[in-house]
C-alpha cells in the first residue's frame, strides 16, 4: 500500500461520527461522539453549544431521565459487554468525567445490566443476568430512592420491553422456539400471559404502549413475509395492521403522546421516512437535507421522539456521511442536520454502490451492493475484488458509511457487499434459508458471487473475502470449503468451529444461538461438518485474523485455534489480538493499527 493510499485510509478511519441517543423537553440532544477514539456522551443544546460529558475508557451510551436533569449512562469494561448503569448530572460537568465522576445506579461487574427504557415517571427499566449468570430478569428501578420491582424472572433472554403509562403492566418479547422468532408476553403483577405462541415463526419487535393502555404498537412479520406495523390488542393478542408494504420491511416509532408514528421503510438497505397518524394514516414524507442520499436512519441508533411529540432526533449515515445527528420537525416533515460529519471528508471522491441481483445455481437471487473504483480502467489494480460479508447471521448490509469499503475502493479493488441468504431486510423466507442444516447453502452463495465476478469485468483469480463475527465464519468457510476460489481472507472475531463456539460462548448466549446454528446435543454431526476448522487442511489462501481478548460472544480461542491450524499447514497467517477489545474493534487507535495492516495484507494477496 503506497503512502497516498495509506493516507486515504487513515483519513477515513480518523473520520469522527455522531449518534443521537435521546432528546429532552427543552430540545437538548444527548449525543454520542467518537472524537476521543470511542463513542462518548455530548450534550447538544438548541443554541448550538456543545458540552462533552464523559471521558470513559470505553464506548458508552445513555438516556435522559424524565423530570430531572439526569442522564443514565451505560458503560462496560474493555468491550466485555457486561454493561453497568450510572447517573450523571450534565449541569455539573465542567470537564468530561471518567468513571469516578459517575454515580453508580446498578453496578456489579460480574453481570450484565442492559438499559431498556426510561419511563416518564423517572424510573429506569433494565435487564440483568445477576440472578444466576444465565437467565435475564426484567427490572424497574426508581432513580429517586433505589427501590426495585422485578417484572419478569421466568428465565431465558429478554428482547424488547415496554411499561404501560400507568406503570401497572408491561409487555416484553423473548426468543421463540424457531430460529429468529420471538414471543410477546404481558406482565401484570405476578401473572405472565403469553399473547403470542412460542412456536410461531415470526418476529415481534419494539412493543410501544398506546396511552390508554388497551393496546400497543408493535413491528412484526406474523403471517407475512415482510415486517409491518400493527396494533396489538393486549387482551386478545389480535393484530390490526396499521402500515404494511408487501415488498419491503416497515418499522415504526410511536410518539410519547400516542398521536404519531415515524415509519421507516427499508428499501434495499436505504431508509425512506414518513410521519403517519397513530392509526396508520399517512401524513407526510420526511424531507432530508439535500446532500443526503441513499442512506439509513435507524442503523446506528434508535430514532427518539421529543417528549412533546413534535420532533425526533435520529442518526443518519450513508456512503458519504460517516454519521450525523439530524433533528426532524414532525409537523413540517422536514429534517435539519444538528451535528455533521461530512466536512472532514471534503475533497474525497467517495463511491456510492450500485445494486445487483446475483443468481445462484438453485434459482435464488442474492442482493448485492457493488462499489466500483472511479476510473478503474486506468488503475493498476483493475480487476481485483473483495467480498465483504456482514455478521449476524441475521444481520443486514445497508447503505452506510464504511471506511474499509471506501479505502479498498481507493486501492483499486471493486468491493461486493452481499446480503446472502439468512440476511434480514428481504423478507422472512430469505432470512430463514440458512437455518441449521441450511447453513452451507449460505456458504454456497459465496461461490455464486465469485461466479458473478466476470460479469463485472473482474478477475476471478484475484478476489478475497472480508468479514466480522458471523461474517468471519463465512470468510473461513469460503477459504476452507471453496479453496480454489479465493486469494485471501480477513477474519474479524469470526467463528472457526460451530461446535467449540457453542461450547465456549457465554452461557447466557448458548441456547439463543443454538436456535440458529443447531443444537450440540441433536445436531453435532452437522455442526462438525459445517465447521471450517474441520476442513482447515484445504485452506490455500493467506489469512489475516483480528480478535478482541475480552470477546464474550466469540471466544478468543476461535481465532487462536484457526490461526494455529492454518500456520501448521504452511499457509501464511497474520494474527493481531487487542487486550482492551471485545467483539470487534470499538477503539479508533486499534482500528488504525489493525485495518491498514489488513488492507495491505489483502493488497499483497491480490497482486496476482
Amino acid at each position: 500500500m503506497d503512502s497516498t493510499h495509506s493516507t486515504l485510509l487513515h483519513r477515513l478511519l480518523d473520520a469522527t461520527t455522531w449518534r443521537a441517543f435521546d432528546v429532552d423537553g427543552e430540545g437538548r440532544i444527548l449525543a454520542g461522539h467518537d472524537a476521543s477514539g470511542t463513542v462518548q456522551l455530548v450534550e447538544l443544546r438548541p443554541d448550538g453549544s456543545r458540552t462533552p460529558l464523559t471521558a470513559l475508557p470505553g464506548a458508552c451510551h445513555g438516556r435522559y431521565v424524565p423530570g430531572a436533569r439526569t442522564v443514565v449512562v451505560s458503560h462496560d469494561a474493555g468491550g466485555d459487554e457486561r454493561a453497568q448503569l450510572s447517573l450523571l448530572d450534565p449541569d455539573a460537568v465542567v470537564e468530561p468525567v471518567g468513571e469516578d465522576g459517575l454515580t453508580p445506579l446498578v453496578h456489579d461487574p460480574a453481570y450484565i445490566h442492559g438499559l431498556v427504557e426510561v419511563l416518564p415517571t423517572g424510573e429506569v427499566v433494565y435487564t440483568t443476568n445477576r440472578r444466576n449468570g444465565v437467565d435475564f430478569d426484567l427490572v424497574v428501578r426508581r432513580v429517586a430512592d433505589g427501590t426495585e420491582t422485578v417484572l419478569y424472572d421466568g428465565g431465558g433472554m429478554v428482547g424488547g420491553a415496554a411499561v404501560s403509562h400507568d406503570g401497572t403492566r408491561a409487555l416484553m418479547t423473548r426468543p421463540g422456539l424457531p430460529a429468529l422468532s420471538s414471543q410477546v408476553l404481558l406482565l401484570v403483577g405476578d401473572t405472565t400471559t403469553e399473547l403470542t405462541d412460542a412456536d410461531e415463526h415470526a418476529r415481534y419487535l419494539g412493543p410501544q404502549w398506546l396511552p390508554r393502555g388497551e393496546a400497543a404498537v408493535i413491528t412484526t412479520d406474523s403471517g407475512r413475509d415482510h415486517l409491518g406495523v400493527a396494533r396489538l390488542d393486549v387482551v386478545t393478542g389480535a393484530l390490526h395492521w396499521l402500515v404494511t408494504d408487501d415488498d419491503h420491511d416497515v418499522t415504526a416509532r410511536l410518539s410519547p403522546d400516542g398521536e404519531s408514528l415515524l415509519v421507516v421503510t427499508d428499501d434495499d438497505g436505504a431508509s425512506r421516512l414518513a410521519i403517519h397518524d397513530a392509526d396508520g394514516t399517512f401524513r407526510r414524507d420526511v424531507a432530508l437535507p439535500a446532500d443526503y442520499a441513499g442512506g439509513v436512519a435507524d442503523f446506528l441508533a434508535v430514532p427518539r421522539w421529543s417528549p412533546d411529540g413534535t420532533g425526533l432526533a435520529l442518526t443518519w449515515t450513508d456512503p458519504a456521511t460517516p454519521a450525523d445527528v439530524v433533528l426532524v420537525d414532525a409537523g413540517r416533515g422536514r429534517a435539519a442536520t444538528v451535528a455533521s460529519s461530512r466536512d472532514q471528508l471534503d475533497g474525497l471522491a467517495l463511491v456510492a454502490p450500485t445494486s445487483h441481483g446475483v443468481p445462484t445455481p438453485d434459482g435464488e437471487t442474492v442482493p448485492c451492493f457493488v462499489y466500483a473504483p472511479h476510473g478503474a480502467g486506468q488503475h493498476a489494480d483493475r480487476g481485483s475484488s473483495v467480498v465483504i460479508v456482514h455478521g449476524g447471521p441475521e444481520g443486514q448490509s445497508v447503505r452506510s458509511f464504511s471506511a474499509i469499503v471506501q479505502s479498498l475502493v481507493g486501492e483499486g479493488h471493486t468491493v461486493l457487499v452481499p446480503n446472502v441468504r439468512g440476511s434480514v431486510g428481504y423478507g422472512k423466507r430469505w432470512y430463514s434459508l440458512d437455518d441449521v442444516e441450511r447453513r452451507l447453502d449460505s456458504v454456497a452463495d459465496l461461490a455464486a458471487l465469485h461466479a458473478y465476478l466476470p460479469r463485472l469485468g473482474l478477475d476471478p483469480a484475484r478476489s478475497a473475502l472480508w468479514g466480522g463475527s458471523y461474517g468471519g465464519y463465512m470468510v473461513l468457510a469460503g477459504l476452507a470449503f471453496q479453496p480454489e476460489l479465493w486469494a485471501g481472507g480477513v477474519d474479524i472475531v469470526g467463528i472457526s468451529s460451530l461446535v467449540t463456539f457453542l461450547e465456549n460462548t457465554s452461557p447466557y448466549r448458548r441456547a439463543h444461538r443454538e436456535r440458529e446454528y443447531g443444537s450440540l446435543e441433536r445436531d453435532r454431526e452437522f455442526l462438525e461438518r459445517a465447521s471450517p476448522l474441520n476442513r482447515i487442511g484445504d485452506v490455500r489462501a493467506p489469512l489475516f485474523v483480528i480478535h478482541g481478548a475480552n470477546d464474550p460472544r466469540v471466544p478468543l480461542s476461535e481465532a487462536e485455534q484457526v490461526a494455529a491450524a492454518v500456520r501448521a499447514n504452511g499457509v501464511e497467517v497474520e494474527m493481531v489480538v487487542y487486550d482492551d477489545e471485545g467483539h470487534g474493534l470499538a477503539k479508533r487507535v486499534n482500528r488504525l493499527d489493525a485495518y491498514p495492516r489488513a488492507v495491505a495484507f489483502l493488497g499483497r494477496a491480490l497482486i496476482g
